[in-house]
């Protein structure tokens, strides 16, 4: 990931922590609460470049990694050489790939729904606040019935589903 979406101030806010003696641990949890929350909306949270691996066979195929914002460049897996390439992005923000071409193609693109943390929907970083919070709260405890419900109401109108 790149830049958190959440600072350390904010969750420390949270917490009503005022020490710095577990700074390196709550920086950790953020970063969990991150990785969950991109995992459970299906979207990355700042725009950062990736790399998704398609069959170069003439067809198109959508990529994984939402909501893009450029497709930069094609290369063959096998020799690494940029290949021609055509690339759609829906309104949806899905990125659509396709390569004439025999073998397996890297495709390299952008995504992310904000620019930096600033620009994330504060329903998603307040989801991801409060799954820190319950992190921090819950450390190795026996009776922890799980996260909030409040957490996946705060991210489910973000989710993508996918049937394919």
């Amino acid at each position: 990931m790149s830049a958190a979406t959440v600072s350390l101030a904010e969750l420390k806010a949270y917490l009503r922590i005022e020490t710095s003696d577990e700074d390196a641990l709550l920086a950790q949890l953020v970063r969990t609460a991150e990785a969950l929350c991109e995992a459970f909306t299906g979207r990355l949270l700042i725009e950062r470049s990736t790399s998704e691996t398609i069959a170069a066979d003439g067809d198109w195929y959508r990529l994984t990694a939402s909501p893009a914002t450029v497709v930069t460049s094609v290369s063959d897996v096998a020799s690494g050489t940029a290949i021609a390439f055509e690339a759609q992005i829906d309104a949806c923000g899905d990125a659509w790939v396709r390569v004439d071409r025999g073998g397996r193609a890297q495709v390299m693109l952008s995504a992310g729904l904000a620019t930096d943390w600033n620009g994330v929907p504060e329903p998603l970083r307040q989801g991801i606040v409060r799954l820190a919070a319950h992190l921090y709260a819950h450390r190795d405890a026996a009776d922890d019935a799980g996260p909030p419900a409040a957490v996946a109401a705060l991210w489910r109108p973000w989710r993508r589903m996918r049937l394919s």
